[in-house]
């Protein structure tokens, strides 16, 4: 790890202010402390956000669901809130890593380091979030630009994320056994006539929606309604844990698992 600046800041405007040449943010820190120790990242400034405090909490507001971008996955998966409007998203943060992660990590971390194995991507997508920031809001379908990639410009910082309440949904995922990352992860959510189907943990450039899979849902909201579900596999991952082939049936498979845990 080389020498660099540590910048704690009160307010979301300090932080953006804070925010020139090499630095960077650091929410929970999952990502950026590894990275820093492994040499892969040389940030000249850390600007950590823990001191940021109205980043942090749950609210209902109409029909969504807004979570702060510093509230950790503990806290969205112990929340009544949550658990009473959107039980599956609980239950996607309840399913990240181990305690010590859970209770380190940030939906806002998560979400801005976009890495193809997360969960939070799917359950933005499949949910229709918007992702808010101290510049603007952001649809999670425009959001996630590919591998490691957002629409996050310079300066812009994540805020809060909201999340429409749906009629049904549920996320099923195959994971690593050691760090429980997404092998693959289907999330499903489906509001009136309108069904959306994410994908995450499988995909070259990172999360996707599977509209074959939610074409199919539309007409009919059964598992069977998934019978001979096609994923190409060349578009999806390749490495020592799965193969793209491998991948392309677990796709079928956790949509499966998804829809018929919705009941």
């Amino acid at each position: 790890m080389r020498d660099f600046n540590y910048q704690r800041p009160n307010s979301v405007a300090d932080a953006a202010k804070a925010l020139k040449g090499e630095a960077k943010l650091m929410a929970g820190g999952m990502t950026l402390i590894p990275t820093m120790k492994q040499r892969l990242a040389s940030p000249s400034d850390v600007v950590d956000l823990a001191g940021v405090k109205d980043l942090a909490g749950i609210k209902k507001d109409g029909n969504a669901i807004v979570i702060g971008a510093m509230t950790s996955h503990d806290e969205v998966a112990h929340s009544a809130e949550v658990k009473k409007a959107i039980p599956a998203l609980a239950d996607l943060a309840d399913g990240i890593g181990d305690p010590q992660v859970r209770n380190r990590g940030t939906i806002g971390g998560s979400i801005a380091n976009n890495d193809p194995a997360a969960d939070y991507p799917a359950g933005c997508m499949a949910l229709g979030a918007t992702i808010v920031t101290n510049k603007r809001k952001i649809a999670a379908d425009d959001f996630f630009k590919g591998m490691f990639e957002t629409a996050l410009g310079d300066g812009e910082i994540i805020t809060a994320v909201s999340f429409p309440i749906p009629d049904k949904a549920n996320y099923q995922k195959f994971p690593n056994p050691a760090s429980r990352y997404a092998i693959v992860g289907v999330m499903v959510a489906k509001s009136g006539g309108t069904v959306r189907v994410a994908v995450t943990g499988a995909g070259q450039s990172g999360v996707f929606r599977h509209k074959d899979a939610e074409a199919a849902l539309a007409k009919s909201f059964a598992a069977g309604a998934l019978d001979g579900l096609k994923t190409d596999a060349k578009k999806l991952n390749s490495d020592m844990h799965a193969s793209a082939e491998y991948r392309a049936h677990l796709v079928g498979v956790m949509a499966k698992r998804a829809v018929a845990a919705c009941g």
